[in-house]
């Protein structure tokens, strides 16, 4: 396999800028797209030209020129439409949230080792160029022990609001949508937590408009996450240590973030330059699946299948805690 040859499942707004940021991977080529209707199929091929033109989920897993599919519906179809990929030998890369709950998760990834596939959840935020680079600056110890993780995300959505934002069929609520990335800093900087607390604000589906989150760890360290669709956010990030701090700015888990250090002198603060994207940011985790599929890898040694479960039952004790339920969890 000298190129691999890439299909999008689900023509949404984050399939449309995955499929651009697709154009700058290397071996890689978009040949294949599906929706639930030719229309939606055909008008996301303007856009983007394509070999296939798919009406439905299921002619697009039996097309054989498909490698790998990255999948793009909304989290509550993630399990159902990573088992039917992995059950056509489709190599998967799934959106996050990568499934409602822990039960799933584990499935998807148990299915995908028994048929020894590829799997892996896109956690875009992982691969871009400031993301490694704050990880190299907290290994290195330029902020001393990390004491505190502290991440917001929040915006009120804008009118018509999408269904399934709210509706605990589709895993709705602030947590699922925007929450995960909350959590997935403060488990990628800190670990897993020994202690969760959690709170939310019920919407008139009972889902969380808004949820607040508390992690406690042995070592005395702390974590302070807050979602909401109730308010829009800074979507800042703090990781603090003993000896300085380093801050994200605005939209912390995207490429247009800004980085500044603290070193932990009064009024000091510098700005840290790094590599900015020449897309949306998405074709560097594409860049990333496109070479472990050439290398014949089967789990991705960045994002591992460890990683992911890890954040699905850490989501699954907030919710927990939060009392924020959902018909799949009576499964």
């Amino acid at each position: 396999m000298k190129e691999v040859k890439w299909a999008i499942l689900g023509c949404g707004k984050i399939a449309r800028k995955f499929a651009s940021d697709l154009q700058l991977v290397k071996n890689a080529k978009l040949i294949a797209v599906a929706a639930r209707e030719q229309s939606h199929a055909d008008n996301f091929a303007k856009d983007f030209p394509v070999k296939y033109k798919h009406a439905s989920y299921q002619s697009l897993v039996e097309n054989p020129d498909v490698d790998v599919v990255y999948i793009a519906t909304p989290h509550a179809f993630h399990h159902e439409h990573t088992l039917l990929c992995l059950s056509h030998e489709k190599a998967v890369l799934c959106e996050k949230a990568f499934a409602l709950n822990a039960r799933e998760a584990r499935e998807m990834i148990a299915f995908a080792k028994s048929k020894h596939l590829f799997l892996m959840e896109a956690f875009w935020t992982k691969f871009l160029p400031h993301y490694g680079l704050i990880k190299n600056m907290i290994e290195q110890g330029k902020i001393g022990r990390v004491q505190s993780v502290i991440a917001n995300f929040g915006f009120i959505p804008t009118p018509p609001v999408a269904p399934r934002l709210y509706d605990p069929k589709l895993g709705g609520g602030s947590l699922l949508d925007i929450g995960v990335y909350t959590v997935f800093l403060a488990l990628d900087i800190l670990g897993k937590p020994d202690g969760v607390m959690a709170s939310m604000t019920p919407s008139s589906q009972g889902t969380d408009s808004q949820c607040a989150i508390q992690f406690s760890y042995g070592s005395g360290a702390f974590a302070q996450l807050f979602c909401s669709f109730n308010s829009n956010l800074s979507t800042g990030a703090d990781i603090a240590g003993d000896k300085g701090r380093i801050r994200l700015t605005q939209r912390f888990l995207g490429p247009t973030t800004e980085i500044e250090y603290y070193p932990g002198i009064v009024d000091s603060r510098e700005l840290i330059p790094f590599e900015r994207a020449k897309g949306n940011g998405y074709e560097y985790e594409a860049q990333h699946v496109t070479d472990c599929l050439l290398n014949n890898l089967k789990e991705s040694p960045i994002v591992k299948h460890a990683d992911t479960l890890l954040l699905m039952e850490t989501l699954d004790r907030v919710r927990t805690e939060a009392k924020i339920h959902y018909p799949a969890d009576d499964h």
